[in-house]
Formats: C-alpha cells, structure tokens, sequence
C-alpha cells in the first residue's frame, strides 16, 4: 500500500486500533504506536502527530483514562487505560469494522 493510501486508511481506523491495543493492556503513548506496528508486522505506522491528539479526544470522551507513571526505562510517561464505556465502544466499532470489511470484500469478489 502507497504511504498516501496507507495514512488514509490508518485515518479512519486510528481509534479503533488505539481502543484494541489498549484492550490488551494499559501502555504510553509510544508503547501503543509500536504495539500497533509489530502486531501489523510493519504494515501500519502510527505517527505521533495523529496519536496524541486521537488519545486525548478518547480521554475526553471517556473511553480511556490516564495516569502518570515510569516506564522500563525509568523515565515518566503517561499510560492509558480504557474504561467500562471504552469497552463498549470497542464492541460497537469492531462490529462495525466487520460489517464494513465483509461488505468490502463483498465487493472486491466480484468479477
């Protein structure tokens, strides 16, 4: 996928893959954007220019809380965590991602 496609798409998933990721475990910023690149092994790169931005507008919408903490590294960060309304959120918009995939690939099938 071309850089130009690949941001497009990641756009429209960001807060999905930010709310799946954080379904695993609570992480800093930096620790989701790798999360993101190594379970897609490379093929999707999270920019901090859209992360940070896309973390708070989760927070202020209540799907995820954060805390300051200390990293492996012993430097301080702040670590995200998703709440109960986070949760729900990530129920809806995976079943919307499906929906939306199997209709894609519904699509791309025909000949």
């Amino acid at each position: 996928m071309s850089p130009r496609g690949q941001t497009d798409a990641l756009r429209g998933s960001l807060d999905l893959l930010i709310l799946k990721t954080l379904s695993l475990a609570p992480m800093h910023g930096w620790g989701i954007s790798q999360r993101i690149q190594q379970i897609s092994e490379g093929v999707l790169e999270v920019n901090q220019g859209s992360l940070y931005p896309a973390l708070q507008r989760l927070e202020k919408d209540g799907l995820i809380t954060s805390r300051w903490g200390t990293t492996a590294n012993n430097r301080r960060a702040r670590y995200y965590e998703l709440t109960a309304a986070g949760r729900r959120a990530l129920g809806e918009e995976l079943a919307t991602w499906r929906r939306f995939a199997a209709g894609l690939e519904a699509v791309l099938r025909t000949s």
